[in-house]
């Protein structure tokens, strides 16, 4: 992207018709936020996020961004790739595991809560000051309703992924769920591995 940014294009806007999406967020984060000290939720949001940066590099996907404590990231742009659902559900699962660690290491216990969705999306580069890379689509809202949607400690994906991922994972069929913008929509708990 930057390469082409240099090279002189102005407006980078592609559509990708095959990509995973993934949102999470900490439950319980915003209470910590308003009774910890600054330099403590720096110290914790540091530690989190650098150790979530290190396993997406690993695993191959794409932090888009972080608001607060969410975390967003995808898999399949802005080079296509077609592992894209399980990279990030190998992200996810990543996740929770860091999450435990960085919460033993340090003292708060949050659960994080996580969705995923997979589908087509735009991604592009907006704004004129401190560029950034962003996606956008049904495909994105979806998977952040899901995470708002699901429960602390819990992985909760659409029927898509599910179908996708097949009898490679565990499945708790959790049934129809309002999804905002979607109506009723038909999700999973992603369990162990089989």
């Amino acid at each position: 992207i930057v390469t082409r940014l240099n090279q002189g294009e102005q407006v980078i806007a592609d559509r990708f018709d095959n990509v995973s999406v993934l949102f999470s967020d900490l439950v319980g984060f915003t209470e910590f936020s308003s009774n910890t000290a600054p330099a403590d939720l720096v110290e914790y949001l540091n530690e989190l996020f650098s150790r979530f940066d290190a396993s997406a590099r690993r695993i191959g996907v794409e932090k888009v961004k972080t608001i607060g404590d969410a975390y967003m990231v995808v898999a399949g742009v802005p080079e296509p790739r077609l592992d894209h659902i399980e990279a990030v559900t190998e992200m996810a699962v990543s996740m929770f595991e860091i999450v435990n660690e960085v919460n033993a290491n340090l003292g708060p216990n949050f659960q994080v809560r996580v969705g995923i969705h997979t589908g087509p999306v735009v991604a592009g580069v907006i704004g004129t000051h401190r560029f950034i890379y962003d996606v956008w689509g049904d495909t994105v809202n979806v998977a952040s309703r899901l995470e708002t949607t699901g429960m602390p400690g819990r992985i909760h994906i659409s029927d898509a992924v599910a179908n996708a991922i097949g009898s490679r994972f565990d499945l708790e069929p959790r049934g129809l769920v309002e999804i905002k913008g979607r109506g009723e929509m038909k999700t999973f708990f992603l369990g162990p591995r089989l």
